[in-house]
């Protein structure tokens, strides 16, 4: 099965489960009468729609390089990404306002409606469900290195996340009764701060790249060594790294003793970039400028 199909494999796997659930989760926050419910179902409506943003994304990002794009189409992933973080936010500001509104009602001195038992049902099911296709998606994401696919996979526990917090605010409802109504909101107060927390992390990752933000410095010291088990290479500078996408690509000069041929200097760099991509993927972007040292 190819990155593609893998990655279309565990998105739509996704999508599935979120359409059920965000179908679920609607029907059990009106029958229930639970805003928070409702809250976590337009949470799984998100989650239903991103998929949709992976599915399309990735299969432009795939698009090998032509005339009008040398370095292939990876930044596609990486916007991505950026809508992900965008919607995450978007959705967690919400869920945080929604839930101020609530404990400034009580506040004034106003009565929540306690919700129904099948609320919180659904928010068990919501939490178990999303956990399980949050590892799922993750290790496919881990296992090909594909940045959106992470994100993604981030979404899906997110969502998990909000259902935790749904389910701990109707169970208290439920439970202790309309006096503890006010746990809902509170809670979707918490969750919405975590989802914040998660999306600023995506969009942070995702702007680094756009902006052509260097590999972190243990990456960069990683590739040096490399480069330097070749005796020869005597001195690595004008390093440059950056993110296309779910690849890298890697800029060097290197310096390698004058008195050998250029047919030798070429067998050289040859043997370190087919090291760099045994390290770093088969797609990885090399370009290394040779530079003789000077015999005295």
């Amino acid at each position: 099965m190819t990155r593609d199909q893998r990655i279309y494999r565990v998105t739509l796997t996704g999508s599935v489960v979120n359409f059920i659930l965000l179908i679920i989760k609607f029907a059990a926050g009106i029958l229930g009468h639970s805003a928070a419910m409702i809250a976590d179902a337009v949470h799984s409506l998100s989650d239903f729609l991103t998929d949709i943003v992976v599915i399309l994304f990735v299969r432009i990002s795939s698009r090998p390089a032509d005339a009008d794009h040398d370095y292939g189409h990876g930044k596609y992933e990486t916007i991505a990404t950026s809508v992900i973080g965008m919607v995450l936010l978007a959705v967690a500001i919400t869920i945080g306002w929604n839930g101020i509104e609530k404990i400034i009602y009580v506040i004034k001195g106003n009565e929540l409606q306690s919700p129904e038992l099948i609320a919180l049902v659904a928010a068990v099911a919501s939490i178990l469900l999303k956990e399980w296709i949050f590892r799922m998606t993750r290790k496919v994401a881990v296992e090909i290195n594909s940045q959106v696919l992470e994100a993604n996979a981030w979404h899906h526990r997110s969502d998990a996340l909000s259902s935790i917090g749904t389910a701990i605010g109707i169970g208290g409802a439920v439970l202790l009764g309309n006096g503890w109504a006010i746990l809902d909101p509170i809670a979707a107060i918490i969750v919405s701060i975590l989802i914040i927390g998660t999306a600023l992390r995506l969009l942070r990752q995702a702007s680094g790249e756009l902006l052509e933000e260097s590999l972190p410095k243990e990456t960069e010291e990683r590739i040096m060594s490399i480069v330097y088990k070749d005796t020869l290479v005597s001195d690595i500078h004008n390093l440059h790294t950056r993110r296309i996408g779910s690849r890298i690509a890697i800029e060097m000069h290197l310096r390698l003793p004058g008195s050998i041929t250029i047919e030798e200097s070429h067998i050289h760099a040859s043997a370190i970039e087919r090291k760099l991509r045994e390290e770093f993927g088969q797609s990885t972007h090399i370009m290394l400028h040779i530079e003789p040292v000077k015999k005295n």
